[in-house]
């Protein structure tokens, strides 16, 4: 019952984290510090990122009619199923995105977590991206931007986006949404369009992500792993669709240095317990 609570306080941070520009990896990294899972070292670095396929199922749902390829036609009153064009453009552009991330996780994975997944580049990078926020939102201040429509993103820009995201698929800590508005940002895009191209990107990313780990591990699930990754992902779910509601929201009225301060001042904190009382 303890390591199943644990999982649910996990899945809580997962699904607060996941979509605030604040990192998840680097938030969960940090907790395990103080609140460990008693569970097999590969089965921690499975549950890591696998854990986060309940935070994307919760797009899925939100934003499924954006999503879901194929809709419904009346022609000459007869009901037929046709392709969304827009739709599949999206998903043309989100997997351009993915590029760069996936070419450099397949080859790196490994490296990345045995050098890069520890406290000291987690503070490092929570507080650099938290001055890029800062720094990118006072240069946008006054700016109009040019892409306020997910329809009208184009192949370029995905791309761009694509290649920050690469950034925090090697850095844990800087955060994949985080990383992903701010060059959204950064070229001219709608914090609005940038958060939801965010969120529509995470799916084939995770999805690719979490079958990578699965299939490291091997699927040798015992009976009280499966459960305690399952409890995971459904809190995750649950909190992520709040999360993500509460976040369109907020863009609409307020920009993102907030969290670029409480990037930093976590940032900070966790060099200070690390050098001073670890």
């Amino acid at each position: 019952m303890v390591e199943f609570l644990k999982a649910a306080l996990f899945g809580i941070v997962e699904g607060i984290t996941e979509w605030l520009p604040i990192s998840s990896t680097g938030h969960m990294i940090l907790l395990n510090e103080f609140v460990k899972l008693n569970v097999s070292e590969d089965f921690w670095n499975m549950f890591l990122v696998v854990v986060q396929l309940g935070a994307i199922l919760a797009v899925v749902l939100l934003y499924w009619n954006t999503i879901w390829p194929l809709g419904i036609e009346r022609h000459r009153k007869v009901k037929r199923v046709v392709w969304k064009r827009q739709t599949l453009m999206l998903w043309a552009k989100a997997l351009v995105a993915c590029i760069p991330a996936a070419v450099v996780g397949l080859a790196l994975d490994d490296v990345l977590d045995q050098y890069l997944y520890n406290w000291v580049c987690v503070s490092i990078m929570l507080i650099l991206f938290g001055i890029a926020f800062i720094i990118v939102e006072n240069r946008n201040k006054n700016a109009v931007p040019h892409t306020t429509n997910l329809d009208d993103l184009t192949f370029r820009q995905a791309l761009i986006i694509g290649v920050f995201q690469l950034i925090a698929a090697v850095f844990p800590g800087t955060s994949r949404s985080g990383s992903t508005i701010v060059g959204g940002l950064l070229i001219g895009i709608s914090r609005t369009v940038a958060a939801e191209f965010t969120f529509i990107l995470a799916i084939p990313v995770m999805f690719g992500a979490s079958l990578l780990k699965l299939v490291k591990y091997g699927f040798a699930f015992t009976a009280t792993e499966a459960a305690i990754l399952a409890v995971g992902m459904v809190v995750a779910f649950v909190v992520s669709v709040v999360v993500i509601r509460f976040l369109m929201g907020y863009i609409r009225k307020h920009d993102f240095k907030p969290f670029g301060w409480y990037r930093i001042v976590l940032g900070a904190l966790v060099i200070l317990y690390f050098a001073f009382f670890r």
